[in-house]
C-alpha cells in the first residue's frame, strides 16, 4: 500500500532561529535534512513525503523547493508567504511557475486573539485560492471557533487542520476541541492531517488507546476521505519513533476497508495537495 507522510520539516539548526525548542526537546537541537528523512522513509516503505516549513522567511521556502527538485521523495513543499503583503499576488506570480510547492502555513498557534479575522490576512489567504494553492492551518484547540469564522470566508480555498488542531491530550481535554472539530468538519473543502499527537500527550507514557478517543472524533467527523497521515518528524522525535507512529496509525486503520486505508495513507494526500 502506498503510503505519503503529509508532515515533516526540515532545518539546519540555529539557536537563535530554532529558539522554540527548549531544553525538553533537545534531542531536536541538530539538522535535520533530507539525507536523514531518505533511510527512515525506505525503512518504513513510505513512499514520499509533504515538506512543511517551520521557519518563517521566503529563504526557507525556496530552500525547500530546491530540495524538492533535489530528492524525488519530496513530493511536494508547504511554505511561507507573508499573507499581510500588499504585493503578494506578485509573490505568487513568481512561485506559479513551480509545480513542487503546493501550499502556504503561518504559525498561527503563536499568533494573538483575532489574527485570522485580520482583513489583510484573509486578503492573502483569497490570493492563494486564486492562484490554486491550499491551505495548512496550524492552530491550538482554543482557536478553532476564530478558524471557524475564518473558513466561512473561504468556500474556495482547500484547507487542511495540522495535528488536529492540538487538544490537550495530556491532560485529557476534549469537551471544547470535539464540538468545534466537528464544527470545522462540516465545511467540505477543510481536511484534517492525523499527525503530531503524541508530542501533545504525556510523552513518556502515551499509548494508542490514550489517543483512540481524539482520532475516532475525526475519522467520524471529516470521514475517510477528508483525512490524511502525517508523522511530523523530527518533532514527533520528542515523544516518538516514526515507526512507532506509522505503525500505531496502520494498526488503528487496520479494520477500515482497503480504500479508506489507501485514501487515508496516500489518496487523499495525491488528491489534496495535486501531486
Amino acid at each position: 500500500m502506498k503510503i505519503i507522510d503529509t508532515h515533516q520539516h526540515f532545518w539546519n539548526y540555529d539557536s537563535k532561529t530554532h529558539d522554540w525548542i527548549n531544553e525538553d526537546m533537545k534531542v531536536l537541537r541538530k539538522d535535520f535534512l533530507p539525507a536523514d528523512l531518505a533511510p527512515i522513509l525506505k525503512v518504513n516503505n513510505v513512499e514520499g513525503c509533504i515538506a512543511v516549513q517551520a521557519d518563517q522567511t521566503d529563504t526557507e521556502t525556496q530552500i525547500l523547493i530546491r530540495e524538492s527538485h533535489q530528492n524525488s521523495f519530496i513530493k511536494g513543499v508547504v511554505g511561507w508567504v507573508n499573507l499581510k503583503d500588499k504585493g503578494i499576488e506578485e509573490k505568487l506570480e513568481e512561485y506559479s511557475n513551480d509545480t513542487n510547492l503546493k501550499g502556504f502555513r503561518h504559525i498561527i498557534q503563536a499568533e494573538p486573539k483575532g489574527f485570522m479575522l485580520d482583513a489583510s490576512f484573509q486578503k492573502g489567504l483569497s490570493a492563494i485560492a486564486k492562484y490554486n494553492y491550499t491551505y495548512d492551518l496550524l492552530i491550538y484547540e482554543t482557536q478553532l471557533a476564530e478558524a471557524n469564522t475564518l473558513i466561512k470566508q473561504l468556500p474556495e480555498l482547500p484547507i487542511v487542520i495540522d495535528h488536529i488542531a492540538k487538544p490537550n491530550i495530556k491532560k485529557g481535554e476534549s469537551e471544547n476541541w470535539k464540538k468545534e472539530i466537528k464544527a470545522i468538519a462540516e465545511y467540505p473543502n477543510v481536511y484534517c492531517k492525523i499527525s503530531g499527537m503524541a508530542t501533545e500527550a504525556d510523552w513518556d507514557t502515551w499509548t494508542m488507546d490514550t489517543l483512540k478517543p481524539y482520532i475516532d472524533t475525526v475519522v467520524e467527523a471529516f470521514g475517510a476521505e477528508r483525512i490524511m497521515f502525517g508523522t511530523d518528524w523530527p518533532v514527533c522525535l520528542v515523544a516518538s519513533s516514526y515507526e512507532k507512529w506509522l505503525k500505531g496509525l496502520q494498526n488503528y486503520f487496520n479494520t477500515f476497508s482497503i480504500s479508506e486505508q489507501e485514501a487515508f495513507f496516500a489518496t487523499n494526500a495525491i488528491k489534496f495537495y495535486k501531486l
